[in-house]
């Protein structure tokens, strides 16, 4: 795989009018999914599986939270979505660190799916850049946070919870985001198991200690706490910084998407129940997709893409002068990574090609 994990692809908007599927293509999902749900819960049973599902749902109502004070939404079909993984350490994720009480922005994507959900685009955000945050609501007291000048992208989310988290990147790339999706430790590791694990290939060996992972070169089926090792680890590959990490969370959220469609699902009914309960467990969502309906119909869009159709790259930035450790954007380059995803474009190779992101080291390590 590149250090990029390219593709060709891209992600869009969901929350307006889009394409309509054909009427032949809407029977089948229909069918496929209504016959799957009722062999699972049989008869009487679907609506305790239902109210079940719809009760493993949280949302956020960012629309409300955020005003009308946004980028216009693009009424094209496409849709853009900001991904999260949150290290909040509550609840069952306190195995994985003290629980302090807020949290960050562990892992951040804006997916752009096109017109046509037939490609997407992936940017990868570092946790570490330095950015210009806009004023926001505390989320725990309801008390307004002046803006802040380059402050560490990770903190939105800390200072601000979700809405916090959104209304930076649109301030960042002028899209609007029309879903969000948040994904923790817990969720996301019972996500992996309920799949079976995910097939990965490392051409050397990675040993990280503190993410709890120990593979030898060759190729392994990673369970859930592997894989969460996997996309957690920075010290032992590449140049051990937050870039390399994201090569390797970019390689192995393809190999996800892959296992994901080789799983049998309409022909096990406990897997699809297991899938969607571990599904709607993992995910906070904005409030258009808190209910299975919304949800269910969201991800039926999406299924027809493969990794292959999903491109994948990181936004571009350099190191900071005056501190290794953050990073600034390429402000030239972004302009030219968000005005593809704005124009329904695939990003052009140029706008990444000075990045510090694809010199991380990390992206020939998995495939």
């Amino acid at each position: 795989m590149s250090e990029q994990s390219r593709s060709t692809g891209r992600i869009r908007d969901t929350g307006s009018r889009r394409r309509k599927p054909s009427r032949g293509r809407r029977a089948r999902n229909a069918a496929l999914w209504g016959a799957a749900a009722l062999v699972v819960v049989g008869g009487s049973g679907l609506g305790y599986a239902y109210v079940t599902l719809n009760g493993n749902l949280k949302g956020v109502d960012i629309d409300a939270a955020l005003g009308t004070h946004r980028p216009d939404d693009v009424d094209n079909g496409s849709e853009d979505i900001l991904v999260l993984g949150s290290d909040s350490r509550s609840g069952a994720n306190a195995a994985y660190g003290t629980d302090e009480g807020t949290a960050r922005a562990d892992t951040a994507m804006v997916v752009h799916v096109d017109e046509g959900h037939t490609s997407a685009s992936v940017v990868s955000v570092p946790r570490d850049t330095l950015v210009d945050r806009p004023a926001c609501t505390n989320a725990t007291t309801g008390e307004q946070v002046p803006a802040a000048h380059q402050t560490m992208f990770n903190s939105a989310y800390q200072t601000g919870g979700p809405a916090c988290a959104v209304k930076t990147v649109e301030a960042m790339s002028g899209i609007r985001m029309d879903h969000y999706l948040e994904v923790d430790f817990t969720g996301f590791k019972k996500l992996v198991d309920e799949l079976g694990g995910v097939e990965i290939t490392t051409s050397q060996a990675i040993d990280d200690p503190d993410s709890h992972l120990a593979l030898k070169p060759g190729t392994h089926t990673l369970s859930g706490e592997q894989s969460l090792g996997l996309v957690r680890t920075r010290h032992s590959v590449g140049d051990g910084s937050d870039l390399g990490r994201i090569q390797l969370q970019q390689a192995f959220m393809k190999a996800l998407m892959d296992q994901a469609k080789s799983v049998g699902v309409f022909s096990s009914p406990k897997k699809l129940f297991g899938l969607a309960d571990a599904a709607t467990k993992a995910v906070t969502t904005d409030s258009a997709l808190a209910s299975v309906k919304q949800l269910t119909s969201f991800a039926n869009g999406l299924k027809g893409l493969g990794s292959s159709d999903v491109d994948m790259v990181t936004l571009p930035v350099e190191y900071d002068p005056a501190d290794p450790n953050r990073v600034l954007p390429q402000e030239k380059a972004g302009r030219q990574v968000w005005a593809a995803l704005k124009q329904d474009k695939p990003i052009p190779a140029s706008a990444t090609a000075q990045s510090a992101g694809d010199k991380g080291g990390a992206g020939k390590v998995v495939r």
